[in-house]
Order: structure tokens, then sequence, then C-alpha cells
């Protein structure tokens, strides 16, 4: 249905601007003066005007506060409020801009008819198909509030998580920066003017210092740009090869055999998985639906195509446990265990149990790995920097005791 913009006087003599959702400006002019509103203009929005502003309001959001959004809508819910009411309440508490004129987006197409699940929908910035799956679910069984609180819950779980990852990662990669910086700013700076001491000694230089002076001039000269211009375009093949499932395949392959981050990558990736499946099948999912909108969210193809795999396992009545075995990504005494929770009845459960023991295994390997990382680096950075100061500092040394 078309989207407006308006701007309308209100009972209290005041001009107010604000969308609505109708079929067409007439009906939406009926509409906002059933609310009390008197319309002085109205514009239909563009499609393309209104797809760009989302991903504006996406950059600008963070996930956190969509979050603080669910726990306070659920919260309302359950205390007996109407959505409609509840929307217009969270239109004054939300503090981001972006994702309040997003909620009153969505009030206003509550309000004109929609369902709550079709209205998030349009916005998958910000409310994803798990988001939306489980509020459909939410809507038809009547249990609006509980499905709220049950997304809340998994958002929250499914942030820390990512925030674990997160951490592990962004030491080591400022360490590394740190270390490229510091080697550049030598290279740079200091051994250009080191350089021609060393040229007006005359002496026959060592080869590793004649390496780091060619290095130095390579940096220091136009080739620099020829360098940078090599990287980005490396980058940009990178993303064109990344859009395709095969280069995604490769690149996942690659992450999961990485000595160390592989087995935590894979423990993340089935984390993920077994709660988000867990918390679909929960709010009252059929198995097949669930495995469509989990494959969907996964994030790696490997996973992704085992997945849908086993979703067309379900569907011809068989297992769902040898795909997902078959794909390496998971461990054979998981996918055991949810045979097992098949064969019982009890694979919600049997999938919960799983996901929070891989978790508080991942946080043991995180634990390790963050205090194996930090000196590894450390010394990697103090070698690469001794190399450059042996190189040179080696020919003043012998320079210095020839002139003795």
């Amino acid at each position: 249905m078309p989207r407006f913009e308006y701007i309308a006087i209100n009972a209290a003599k005041k001009a107010e601007k604000g969308t609505v959702t109708a079929e067409s400006a007439l009906a939406a002019r009926k509409h906002l003066r059933s609310r009390g509103l008197h319309p002085t203009d109205i514009t239909q929005i563009r499609m393309e005007t209104a797809q760009k502003t989302f991903k504006d309001f996406f950059a600008r959001s963070g996930k956190k506060e969509v979050a603080g959004f669910t726990k306070e809508l659920s919260t309302m819910l359950n205390a007996g409020i109407k959505l409609t009411d509840a929307l217009s309440v969270l239109t004054l508490q939300v503090t981001n801009p972006h994702l309040r004129a997003t909620v009153t987006e969505i009030r206003d197409r509550v309000v004109t008819g929609e369902s709550f699940a079709d209205s998030l929908a349009e916005y998958e910035q910000f409310f994803d198909v798990i988001y939306v799956s489980m509020m459909r679910v939410g809507e038809a069984t009547g249990t609006l509030g509980d499905s709220l609180a049950t997304i809340a819950a998994f958002m929250d779980k499914r942030q820390r998580l990512e925030a674990k990852m997160t951490t592990v990662m962004m030491y080591p990669a400022i360490l590394f920066l740190f270390c490229i910086i510091v080697v550049l700013v030598i290279t740079i700076v200091v051994i250009p003017k080191i350089t021609e001491q060393l040229v007006k000694t005359g002496q026959q230089l060592p080869w590793i210092t004649k390496a780091i002076m060619k290095f130095s001039a390579l940096l220091t000269s136009w080739w620099l740009l020829v360098i940078i211009a090599a990287i980005v375009g490396l980058v940009l093949l990178y993303k064109r090869l990344m859009k395709t499932d095969k280069g995604a395949a490769m690149r996942d392959t690659l992450l999961l055999k990485l000595p160390g981050m592989g087995k935590l990558l894979k423990q993340e990736i089935v984390a993920r998985f077994t709660s988000t499946l867990a918390t679909l099948l929960g709010s009252g999912l059929s198995m097949a639906e669930s495995l469509r909108v989990v494959s969907q969210v996964t994030g790696n193809i490997i996973m992704i195509n085992a997945i849908r795999q086993a979703r067309e396992r379900i569907l011809s009545g068989a297992d769902i446990s040898t795909p997902l075995r078959d794909s390496g990504v998971i461990d054979p005494a998981i996918a055991h265990m949810v045979t097992i929770g098949e064969k019982s009845g009890e694979l919600e459960q049997m999938l919960r149990m799983i996901s929070d023991n891989l978790e508080a295994d991942s946080d043991l390997r995180i634990e390790r790995f963050s205090r194996i990382i930090e000196p590894v680096i450390i010394v990697f950075m103090a070698g690469i920097i001794g190399v450059i100061a042996y190189a040179t500092l080696l020919p003043l040394f012998k320079y210095s005791v020839t002139q003795f």
C-alpha cells in the first residue's frame, strides 16, 4: 500500500508532521481526519527515496536500540496495553530519531489495518526475517507479547555472542595495525635519513641493509601509489568474488580451517544455528519454516547449503542430522545429539543445551586465545623492528669500528 507524508493541524492548533499508509491520498486525508487531524499537505513517498532513507536509518541505529524497543513493547503488551497505544508511547520514548521515525511509520501502518508483522517486514534493515517470522506466529496465536519477550531475550544472547567474537578479533587487529604504523614510520621517516649517512661512508653494505633501503625507497617514491592502487583493485576483486557462491564457499572453507580461530568460528556458527532454530521452534514455527528462516541468517555458505539440504530432507520425510553432519561444520557428536533430540521429540531442548554448551566452551577458548595472541603479536612486532634496527645499525657500527 502507498505511503504518504503529511503536514496537519492537531487539536492543539499546532502543525504536525508524519507518515500514513492508505490506498490513496483521499483515503489518507479521511484517515487523518478520523484521528482529529486536519491535513494541509499530503505527498506520496516514492519507494526509491524510502529505501535510501531506511538504509540511512540502519547505518545510524544500533541493534541494542532495537532490542530495547522490543523489550519495552513486550512489557506494555503483557501489561494489557493495546498495540497501537504501546507503539504511540514508544514513539515518544525512543531516543534515536531514526528509529523513532520508523516506529511512527509502523504505528501508522498498524492503525490503517496492516498487520504488525507485515509492517515490520518493510523495514528489514531493523527487523530481520527471524524477528518478522516470530511476530507472524505471535499475531496468529494471540501471544504477541510473549513472542516479543522471546525475541528480545534471543537478541540479547546473540549480541553477547557477537560481542565476544568482536572482542577477540579487535585487540589483535589493533596491535597488528599499530605494528604496521610503527614499521611505516621507521621505514619512511627514519630509514631515508640513515641511508644518507651510510651512502656517505662509501662502505660495502650487507644484503639485509640494501633490502631495507630498497624497501624504504619504494615506499617514498611514486611506486607507493601503484601499490595502493593494486591493493584497492584486489579489495574490489575480492568483494566481487565474494558475491558468487563459489567465492563465498572458498572464503568460508578457508576461515573454518584457520589454526585456532577455525574451531572458534565453527562453534560460533553452530551455536547461532542451534540457538536460532530452538527459538523459532519454541515460538511455534514448523521445522521446515524454521530451517528456511535460519538459512537466511546463518552467514556461512557451507552451513547455508547444509541447512537447505536438511530442509529438503524434512519435506521428504527424512532426518535433518545427516546433511548437517556431512557439512563438516557440525561435529559428529553434535549431529548425533540432534538425532537423539529428533527421535525423542525433545529437539528444541536438545538444541538449547547444545547452544549453551558451545557458548560456555567458546568463552574458555576466547579467553585462552586472548592470552596467547597478545604475546605472539608483540614478539612478531619486536622481531620486525629488531630486523630493521639490525639492518641499519650494523653498517654504522662497522664504520665506527674502522674509524678507530
